[in-house]
């Protein structure tokens, strides 16, 4: 029998977000270091279509459609892992299925009415189960958890730049007070979603209220101002308001290095990669509670319990005026599970020796 080392395995990337292609890019990596012989089959992206339903239905297709011209007949042990449940609803063939949240859980009523029960079937006949964490198991059947299929590889975050030592700031470190000259930074590829609204107002608010905020800037990115404007979310230019729309990753996580607080309001989230990135290069987390397997929360919580409410202005107000001072450090320690050596540890020691003796093609 092969060992793990030389065992091959293609992850169908279903790609649809930013967030989702880096992750799968980070697989792939991590099981490259691992020793594998790791690839990532894109699906082609298609055509908009105007509800949630054919949204996953035009999907799916496009993911078996990659998935079917990149598997062969293979002379090595070979596995394949398809990145969200939406990329395994029409598989070719069975595989390992990893997720940051299942359709059972955002697909409710009738955006989900036929994706939820093609999901139970797939997630029970797949090899292995790859959540992002332990919140992405929510909605699939409980005995999921316990049949030993389950393992959760994390998405990896680091720091975009090296801290500057003690004592010792450098230009650029995401801990030198000199660079933080953005007082609040937000995400918007999904305004509605993203709770863009209620940012707003939070902002409005307590810019109004305090006098050291004259001059400062919510800085909104991943959303052009056309688009926010064309939907309502703004009129027309709106002093400490700056909109920067879709960044190159190393221009986003620079504005993060630069910016005092990440502050968001989620309807929902489904794991917040962005909320993690902020607090790895440096900011404060604001954020109000939200559903889902939001991975960024209890770290928030126990961070500073006063960044975390449904009152979001006040949660502001605290960050700018009395932020805590060992905040960034803390930050950097709770996030070590997720840190590239720590998923690398897990995809080498479990991820990689279980796809070789049982995730193989069926």
């Amino acid at each position: 029998m092969h060992g793990a080392a030389d065992h091959e395995v293609t992850i169908v990337s279903l790609g649809s977000t930013a967030g989702l292609r880096a992750a799968d890019a980070e697989l792939c990596a991590s099981l490259q270091r691992a020793g594998a012989a790791a690839t990532v089959v894109s699906a082609h992206a298609p055509p908009p279509v105007r509800t949630l339903m054919l949204t996953d239905l035009a999907w799916a297709r496009a993911a078996r459609v990659g998935a079917k011209g990149a598997l062969g007949v293979r002379a090595r042990p070979h596995s394949v892992i398809y990145s969200t449940t939406t990329a395994a609803l029409f598989w070719p063939v069975r595989g390992a299925i990893r997720f940051d949240a299942p359709a059972a859980a955002n697909r409710p009523g009738w955006d989900g009415l036929w994706q939820r029960p093609l999901e139970r079937k797939r997630v029970r006949e797949a090899s292995l189960l790859l959540p992002w964490s332990e919140g992405s198991m929510r909605g699939l059947p409980a005995e999921l958890a316990r049949d030993g299929r389950a393992l959760v590889v994390p998405v990896p975050v680091e720091a975009s730049a090296p801290r500057a030592p003690e004592g010792a700031p450098a230009p650029g470190a995401p801990d030198t007070a000199a660079t933080r000259d953005i007082a609040a930074l937000t995400y918007a590829a999904n305004p509605r979603k993203k709770g863009l609204d209620r940012v707003l107002d939070a902002w409005r608010r307590v810019r109004a209220e305090l006098r050291s905020l004259d001059g400062q800037e919510l800085v909104i990115a991943g959303a052009s101002e056309r688009e926010l404007r064309d939907a309502g979310w703004l009129e027309g230019g709106e002093d400490g308001v700056r909109v920067v729309g879709t960044l190159a990753p190393d221009e986003y996580r620079a504005l993060l290095r630069r910016a005092r607080v990440f502050v968001c309001a989620p309807r929902r989230e489904d794991y917040g990669i962005a909320q993690l990135e902020a607090l790895a290069d440096g900011c404060m987390l604001v954020t109000t509670p939200a559903p889902g397997p939001y991975a960024a929360l209890p770290l928030a919580r126990a961070l500073d319990p006063r960044l975390v409410a449904d009152e979001l202005a006040s949660s502001l107000r605290a960050a700018l005026e009395q932020p805590a001072s060992d905040y960034g450090p803390r930050a950097l320690e709770a996030l070590a599970p997720f840190t590239r050596t720590a998923v690398d540890a897990v995809v080498a020691r479990e991820l990689l020796p279980r796809l070789a003796r049982g995730g193989g093609l069926a």
